[in-house]
């Protein structure tokens, strides 16, 4: 039994197995199919599309040889058609060139022409010429000279009288509206005359003050003269004495101090020398309120004491009669006026107008020129560089850097020249008048010259011969730019050239 049931087992697994081997060649078999259907249609659809492909090739080949085609017509056609405008533009230039040279063979004949008339004119201008050199006893060259020396002295005169219109205009011009903003400026100002004098004498009750003034062998003056630093002089004049000085500060505490001495009778060293010293201290006070004073009239703010100190010192100093502290005043003033009414900076004009004549508070212990002096102090004392410069430049001793360093000159002059500022002597007045002379007959062709009205206009006879119309006037330029530069005077100076021609003949 056992045997059987083994000999079934072997039997079914074999079975098994062949069954088992025929189902797998099946079902490979029947992979293997699927497989090579989708090859076939993968094939297929493969074909289809290259099919496709090259019937669209084929079309668009097509297509762009007909475009080709067309384009390749179209470009014949055109070339044509420049052809035949070339060939027409052709047959246009050969037509041309033809009436051309047509016009240049008549145009060569014309000039033929014109050449033989040409001769003709020239024959008959030298006939002309030889002509009037006969008439007129002249050759060519010795006419045209003269022609031309005619027509340049014609030229000199007519340039001469348009340089007298021109400058007559712009001067008149000038002068009107010169006029007028000075005139503006000074009513505005409205400033007293100047007449106050720095007076040195001083009067005495009675010629025995004098003795005790003098002391035992001299030693009260002597002592007079070392604390106060001057010079008394003691002379023949009835009840006054003189104090000399250049020092117009120390001048001033001198005066004061001897007529406190004078005052109080007590004269001996001691006393001298206590009286000087507390004249000193209140004179320092006096000039400091003075620079402060000056300072706040003329509207100039933050300045140094140093510079008010020397500022106040000028209260004691004159110039041909003219207060120098009231003339700074003033021409601060005038200056503020014209810098507003030029539109120029008016704290610069300010400023640069007060303190333009510092330098003559220091002048007599320093050298240089009192514009210089000023100019340096005030540097030195944080003045501004525009204001500096004004004071430097107001006698043009350097350049003028701005417009308001020419405003603080102009108000200077104004302030030295209105009617009642100054006094001139006698001996300065002729010295002026001498020196116009001088710089007028200082000139090649000047005959004489003549300073007239106070020295204010200079007439210039000149020699016709040797000096022209336009020669004059250039004249009377140059001897105006040397007066302005070598003189110093107030106002201005009218300058006449006169040209005197006569023709004198007699009848026989």
């Amino acid at each position: 039994m056992n045997g059987y049931l083994i000999i079934i087992s072997f039997v079914a697994l074999a079975l098994g197995a062949v069954m088992g081997f025929f189902i797998k060649n099946y079902l490979v078999a029947r992979e293997a199919d699927e497989k090579q259907n989708k090859a076939n249609k993968l094939l297929n659809e493969s074909e289809r599309k290259s099919t496709e492909v090259i019937k669209e090739s084929q079309d668009r080949a097509i297509e762009i040889v007909q475009t080709a085609e067309k384009e390749a017509h179209e470009r014949r056609t055109e070339i044509t058609r420049n052809e035949e405008r070339l060939q027409s533009r052709s047959d246009q230039l050969d037509k041309r060139a033809e009436k051309i040279e047509d016009r240049e063979h008549t145009i060569s004949q014309r000039q033929s022409a014109l050449d033989k008339r040409a001769n003709k004119i020239d024959e008959l201008h030298a006939s002309v010429a030889n002509e009037l050199e006969n008439i007129s006893q002249m050759t060519a060259a010795e006419a045209k000279d003269l022609l031309l020396e005619r027509v340049e002295q014609e030229a000199r005169n007519d340039m001469s009288r348009i340089v007298r219109e021109i400058e007559a205009e712009a001067q008149e011009q000038g002068e009107r509206k010169a006029r007028k903003l000075i005139a503006d400026a000074i009513q505005r100002v409205a400033s007293d005359h100047v007449e106050e004098v720095t007076s040195s004498t001083i009067p005495l009750p009675s010629d025995d003050m004098k003795g005790r003034i003098i002391g035992r062998n001299g030693r009260n003056i002597r002592a007079f003269e070392k604390a106060a630093g001057v010079d008394v002089i003691v002379d023949d004049t009835p009840e006054a004495i003189t104090i000399s000085c250049f020092d117009s500060v120390r001048r001033e505490v001198a005066k004061n101090a001897m007529a406190k001495l004078v005052l109080d009778g007590r004269i001996h060293p001691a006393h001298i020398e206590k009286i000087i010293e507390k004249e000193q201290e209140n004179i320092d006070k006096v000039i400091m309120e003075a620079g402060e004073q000056a300072a706040y009239e003329a509207g100039v703010p933050g300045l140094q004491n140093d510079i008010l100190k020397t500022l106040g010192r000028l209260k004691f100093r004159t110039s041909y009669g003219q207060n120098q502290l009231a003339h700074s005043i003033e021409s601060a003033q005038l200056a503020s006026v014209l810098a507003s009414e030029m539109g120029a900076n008016v704290e610069i004009a300010k400023a640069g107008g007060l303190l333009h004549d510092l330098g003559k508070a220091m002048d007599h212990n320093v050298e240089g020129t009192h514009a210089q002096i000023g100019a340096e102090f005030a540097a030195r004392h944080g003045v501004g560089a525009k204001v500096v410069n004004a004071i430097a430049s107001h006698h043009h001793e350097v350049e003028q850097e701005s417009v308001e360093a020419i405003i603080v000159e102009a108000a200077d002059a104004i302030s030295g020249a209105r009617p009642g500022a100054r006094r001139e002597s006698l001996e300065m007045y002729l010295k002026r008048v001498r020196a116009l002379e001088d710089v007028a007959n200082s000139y090649d062709g000047v005959k004489s010259s003549y300073a007239l009205q106070a020295g204010r206009e200079v007439r210039i006879f000149v020699r016709p011969n040797l000096v022209d119309d336009l020669a004059a006037s250039r004249l009377a330029r140059d001897i105006s730019k040397t007066i302005e530069e070598t003189m110093q005077y107030p106002g201005k100076i009218k300058v006449t050239v006169i040209r005197e021609t006569r023709t004198v003949d007699y009848a026989k």
